[in-house]
């Protein structure tokens, strides 16, 4: 508990400063002049580059079991990245950076997650991801609110960009501490003999892979939905940072309670929050103040899931010996999916709000069917 906790405070110093990127990075792109399409494409492919370099990543964390360097590496290169938005000055060198912050996060998710995993094995995985969640979250709710008070003071931008270099420095100083006090983090998963592998993935992990996919798909970013609120007016922009860290503080609570929930009940928690908040479309993309706060509150019950109960499942069914490369894999199926949905709906914002809702609903239902038979195929397992 005490290693999850750290990694806790790592993720949420960094998300207090990724995510607060994150906040403004639709309104700041319409600033340096960019469209509708450009905005739900450079979310679309950051989340590809966030989550398709994870294979390598993955297995060579997995090949030299160098976990702690690759996720230190990783860090520097997510958290560095996003301070220097102060300094740009057109929307292309500005999307240059969100890659690079993206790209970070890409070289060190597999490493920590498998090292996560391990502890978490311990204490219950859906509740061990689901209070690392948490604790992310309230990084991701409370730096948003911090630029927006900066926003609200000084108008600028550029100095909202710069004061998150403070917590960037707070995430790797608590990385190192991590690293010096649990040297050898895969020694945390007791009662479990190494498992041999055949080298292969199970076959329910590539439906399960299919299935979140389909959720992915369907779940447009957050900087879409800021840029229209910023497009139409209907929140200044001080508010709309603000409106994000309401979403986080949601994924935080939806992260704890599913994460219980999924160590009673298995695939069933996760099928539940994709049925939930698979609508939140209809409210996020009106012209409704109060419907697109709903809408986001919708959102965050969704990320809270696909950032706590979906890794967990990872872990689940992937053999310890193979979890660099299972989340490797896994999360570069999900950002692929991630990446071709937000193209989708980021050209079907420029032409068709409604279209764009209806083909996040159908996607993110269709994963249903397979959700359910991955819970059967691993009730199956856990019988034998």
């Amino acid at each position: 508990m005490k290693f999850i906790i750290l990694l806790g405070f790592v993720s949420l110093f960094a998300d207090m400063t990724y995510e607060s990127a994150r906040s403004l990075a639709g309104p700041y792109l319409t600033i340096l002049g960019a469209t509708g399409m450009i905005v739900g494409m450079t979310a679309g492919a950051g989340e590809l580059l966030g989550y398709g370099l994870r294979i390598l990543s993955g297995r060579l964390s997995d090949k030299t079991r160098q976990y702690w360097m690759i996720t230190i590496i990783g860090y520097a290169v997510n958290l560095l990245a996003v301070p220097l938005l102060a300094l740009t000055h057109h929307w292309q060198s500005a999307v240059v950076l969100m890659m690079a912050e993206r790209i970070g996060k890409a070289i060190r998710s597999p490493a920590r997650d498998a090292m996560l995993s391990c502890a978490a094995g311990t204490v219950g995985r859906g509740w061990g991801f689901a209070l690392h969640e948490a604790m992310d979250q309230i990084g991701a709710m409370t730096g948003p609110i911090i630029v927006m008070i900066v926003l609200a003071i000084s108008g600028s931008y550029r100095y909202a960009f710069a004061i998150l270099a403070i917590p960037a420095a707070l995430a790797m100083a608590v990385l190192i501490m991590a690293r010096i006090t649990y040297p050898r983090p895969h020694e945390l998963e007791v009662g479990h003999e190494e498992q041999k592998t055949t080298g292969k993935l199970p076959k329910v992990f590539w439906i399960y892979l299919a299935a979140v996919g389909l959720v992915a798909a369907g779940f447009a970013d957050y900087p879409l939905v800021a840029f229209h609120i910023k497009s139409h007016g209907i929140f200044a922009d001080k508010w709309i940072p603000l409106l994000y860290a309401f979403a986080m503080g949601v994924d935080a609570l939806a992260a704890l309670a599913f994460g219980k929930w999924y160590d009673k009940k298995g695939m069933l928690a996760l099928a539940a929050a994709v049925a939930v908040s698979s609508v939140f479309a209809v409210f996020a993309f009106s012209l409704s103040p109060a419907m697109i706060i709903g809408g986001v509150a919708l959102w965050g019950v969704g990320m809270g899931a696909q950032e706590s109960i979906i890794r967990a499942a990872v872990a689940d069914i992937v053999p310890r010996d193979r979890r660099g490369t299972g989340f490797g894999i896994f999360n570069a199926g999900y950002g692929i999916a991630w990446f071709v949905g937000s193209s989708i709906m980021g050209v079907l914002y420029d032409f068709s709000l409604a279209t764009l809702i209806v083909f996040s609903i159908l996607s993110q239902m269709a994963s249903l069917p397979l959700l359910v038979f991955v819970r059967k195929k691993l009730n199956d397992e856990n019988r034998r």
